[in-house]
């Protein structure tokens, strides 16, 4: 009877022990702000991005993938401004992957792709503007940080959406004139601020002499011919445009009549 009970339990005990072997292999764990991408066979069946035990088809590949934020620093990258001026400009990246799927077969090593895309987005971010610019108006790299900001975090979205990835902020964290031009720039920025103020201070004391002579004549506190009134101009002006502080000659009339 031993004998006839024998293949009874080998049928029992083989596919059990298959099963046994084969049913942890379905079993993972998602932690937070993970993604668990499935491939069955070469086919993609779906992703598990809520944290928890789970199980899914033994046979198939569980790729992980990280949903966190990430910073992105790029190196210091020489490049032309707008006016050709060599700089040399750095920026980070905040980026995070919110498409699993596409992340991992969409590109190939999506973390390069993000490195390479975000520094060729800032090379051409850098070529549109110049580094400075004497008129306010104008944006520069160095006068607009939020509209710089903007701008690049749009362009390095442009190129990362093929990835399945999100840029929350993209800013620039260095930027310098290259050092073979930094003191003949730094030379000419200070001109620049020279030549800005003096035409300030030209602009104040134009009005400030148009305002005088309007008021002398309102108040009809002197009577100034044209002649008079150019001398007075051109001492205003000599006493409001001077660098150094002007010494008033005052007039008490002649000695002998």
């Amino acid at each position: 009877m031993a004998e006839n009970r024998l293949p009874v339990y080998l049928w029992l005990e083989i596919p059990l022990a298959i099963v046994t072997m084969i049913f942890p292999a379905g079993l993972f764990v998602v932690q937070p702000n993970e993604a668990r991408v499935l491939v069955l066979f070469g086919k993609y069946i779906g992703s598990v991005r809520e944290a928890g035990f789970w199980y899914a088809n033994p046979f198939a590949v569980k790729r992980h993938v990280s949903l966190r934020i990430r910073n992105f620093n790029s190196e210091k990258i020489k490049v032309n401004d707008l006016q050709g001026n060599p700089v040399e400009i750095a920026a980070v990246v905040v980026w995070h992957v919110i498409d699993s799927a596409r992340a991992l077969f969409d590109v190939d090593h999506y973390e390069n792709f993000v490195a390479i895309q975000s520094e060729t987005a800032i090379r051409a971010l850098a070529s549109e503007y110049p580094y400075d610019a004497a008129d306010d108006n104008v944006p520069s790299l160095r006068a607009r940080p939020q509209e710089i900001a903007e701008r690049m975090q749009h362009q390095v979205q442009a190129r990362l959406e093929i990835a399945g990835v999100e840029v929350r902020d993209a800013r620039i964290s260095h930027l310098a004139y290259s050092p073979e031009i930094a003191q003949t720039m730094l030379r000419r920025q200070q001109a620049e601020a020279v030549i800005a103020a003096r035409r300030k201070i030209v602009e104040g004391a134009v009005g400030m002499v148009d305002q005088a002579l309007h008021m002398l004549s309102e108040r009809k506190i002197v009577e100034l011919d044209q002649e008079k009134k150019a001398t007075m101009v051109n001492n205003l002006m000599v006493a409001l445009v001077s660098e150094s502080q002007a010494q008033p000659v005052i007039n008490t009339g002649t000695l002998y009549q």
